[in-house]
């Protein structure tokens, strides 16, 4: 990489980010079990939904030995409304092996961290260099369009290879003094200034030594190509209550989309489902409303959900809970509005 302004370009950031940083409770330590956990939670979802979640969390397991020893109903739970329930599983997994691998102490070197369950080459960098203060890439989508205007690089980001482009690069233009400051900063730049579309480029640091800017087209980059298509499946979702004020619910499989979480029984929609499943489990209905019609997008999926209400006879087949049990419960958004609807 031939780039001119590399010191020019580590001071006007690194001096950008320690004074306009946002104040948010990952900064405000330096434990690298905690900053692992923002960075798990901050991984397909926006900052301003992560704090409280992040508060929660850090509440209840304040240490790597309480997350280790937690139960995953009650991890999941922490977790609920999230989504990507694997993160949560996989950083479990992940502390454990902390404490029986490395005595409790998070790696301080890429090539122990990334052994770690779900810890991947970006929170590998972001752990090293934002607890440790180690000189190490960290590139995430943020990242990679604020380096594709700086340094005018037009590789299609949508595909896997093209991350190691922007990695080689962070590793020349990273201040090695201030390697935490100089790489949250470009996740700083990405979120609030150098933003998909209509950057603000003339509140930008470092303007003056970005490609992009000086060539008048900063918005073209970075490139990145259309995502596969979208899956869409329309299930009904059914809530039975029975005589005693118990309803049925169901929990799902210990591997795949939203593993071991619990819903109400959904069955594909199809000409006769209703029937199928009421015979399935015996079901003697005595009456039958329709709740919410709604959708939920997955990042490859879109379910598209009708729920209806039915008050019947139980029997023993299935889990007959009250409702004090569900309560408890970690369950994935959409059954968790279909719950509010329900209560409500």
């Amino acid at each position: 990489m031939n780039y001119p302004y590399v010191t020019e370009f580590r001071q006007s950031l690194v001096e950008w980010f320690n004074v306009e940083k946002r104040d948010l409770p990952w900064r405000h330590t330096k434990d690298p079990y905690k900053i692992w956990v923002s960075e798990v939670m901050l991984q397909q979802t926006r900052v301003d939904t992560v704090i409280p979640y992040y508060n929660r969390f850090i509440e209840s397991f304040p240490t790597l030995e309480l997350l280790a020893e937690a139960p995953q109903e009650y991890l999941l739970k922490h977790w609920e409304g999230l989504g990507y329930y694997s993160r949560a599983r996989n950083l479990q997994a992940g502390v454990r092996e902390v404490l029986e691998n490395y005595g409790g102490i998070v790696p301080n070197n890429r090539h122990e961290i990334s052994t770690l369950k779900g810890v991947g080459p970006y929170t590998a960098g972001a752990i090293l260099s934002i607890a440790y203060d180690k000189p190490e890439h960290a590139v995430d989508g943020n990242v990679m369009r604020v380096l594709s205007r700086v340094l005018n690089i037009y590789e299609d980001i949508a595909i896997a290879k093209t991350k190691k482009i922007f990695e080689a690069a962070v590793e020349e233009l990273i201040d090695p003094e201030n390697a935490s400051s100089f790489n949250q900063g470009l996740m700083e730049l990405g979120a609030l200034i150098c933003t998909p579309t209509s950057p603000k480029c003339l509140l930008c640091p470092v303007r003056e030594y970005c490609i992009a800017f000086n060539e008048g087209e900063p918005e073209k980059l970075p490139v990145k190509s259309k995502k596969v298509k979208m899956k869409h499946i329309t299930y009904d979702v059914l809530v039975c209550e029975d005589q005693n004020g118990r309803i049925l619910m169901e929990q799902r499989p210990a591997e795949g989309l939203l593993a071991n979480l619990w819903q109400f029984p959904m069955i594909e929609h199809g000409k006769d489902s209703i029937d199928t499943f009421k015979i399935e489990y015996s079901l003697d209905v005595q009456s039958q409303k329709n709740l919410l019609t709604f959708k939920h997008v997955f990042s490859h999926l879109t379910w598209h959900l009708n729920s209806y209400f039915m008050i019947c006879h139980s029997t023993e087949k299935g889990a007959w809970l009250t409702r004090e049990q569900i309560e408890q419960l970690p369950m994935p958004v959409p059954m968790l509005k279909i719950w509010r609807e329900m209560e409500n």
